[in-house]
């Protein structure tokens, strides 16, 4: 759906969708094969592809409308066997819309096998001003299992002049090893009160990296935070703890973040999976 203010009204007088898809992963020979997938409404992956190698399934995961409003409400489940790999990002940014007096509610479940891998790496996501929105993300990790996954949040959109005043963005997210607890947060972002330095203090767009694997060399810390201060220097952290890694950046521009987060991602990609970190053609159209 196109992003104008036209389609933007026709969204907000359809019906709430309820939307779901179910992804389930494994290893086949040393092939990592999408053996399930299922779907009920607009949300959907229309097929597996390879762009690296057999081992490293990739898809995209594609919402038609093109936004979600107010009531709408979707889920998302993946399952990754043991010993596979696979690696999910979206088509483009997502877009939550005004709320009509409605909550929009996401929650996403993931679970990782025994020496599996999974990345999730979805575009950036845009909440337009009276967004009403909770985001639930939980993942299981068994042991040995890798998980690399980031988020950038744009809070109005800043190049159109919009802003973020009023409407609410609650989010819940925890990562599980053998079901000990090994990461929680949550918060909520209030319209009208991000200029806060317990919010976002003045800034529009926050991303955030986490990577959930065998603890990293100090050495790798210190070639993030060289190549970020290479880039000009911005607003940006990164700490480990217990083999969880986090990165996080506050700004003005979702390219930027982009780039700041595909920066980690290169340097820890290899130190974890083995691998080089492969740009997805998607995210370069």
């Amino acid at each position: 759906m196109p992003d104008t203010t036209a389609s933007r009204e026709l969204a907000a007088g359809h019906s709430a969708w309820q939307a779901s898809l179910t992804l389930g992963f494994a290893d086949d020979g040393g092939t990592t094969r999408l053996f399930d997938n299922r779907h009920y409404g607009p949300l959907r992956v229309q097929k597996a592809l390879y762009p690296e190698d057999a081992k490293v399934c990739h898809a995209i995961v594609v919402h038609p409308p093109g936004g979600v409003v107010g009531g709408d409400q979707l889920a998302i489940g993946v399952g990754v066997g043991a010993q596979a790999h696979a690696f999910i990002t979206t088509p483009g940014a997502a877009k939550w819309y005004k709320a009509n007096g409605k909550v929009s509610r996401q929650h996403v479940r993931l679970t990782v096998g025994a020496g599996a891998a999974l990345e999730w790496l979805p575009q950036e996501t845009i909440f337009f001003d009276t967004a009403n929105v909770a985001l639930d993300q939980h993942i299981e990790l068994a042991e040995g299992a890798t998980y690399i996954g980031c988020e950038i949040l744009c809070m109005g959109r800043r190049g159109s002049g919009e802003s973020f005043n009023t409407g609410t963005v609650a989010q819940r997210s925890s990562i599980r090893r053998d079901g000990k607890l090994i990461w929680w947060e949550q918060g909520a972002m209030l319209g009208g009160r991000l200029d806060s330095p317990l919010a976002l203090n003045g800034r529009t767009v926050c991303a955030t990296l986490i990577a959930a694997g065998k603890p990293l060399p100090a050495a790798v810390l210190s070639e993030i935070r060289a190549d970020i201060q290479a880039d000009g220097g911005h607003v940006f952290g990164v700490t480990q703890t217990k083999g969880v890694l986090v990165a996080r950046h506050l700004g003005d521009d979702s390219e930027t973040a982009r780039r700041l987060m595909l920066t980690v991602w290169r340097r820890v990609r290899p130190h974890l999976l083995g691998r080089a970190a492969v740009t997805p053609r998607i995210w370069q159209t």
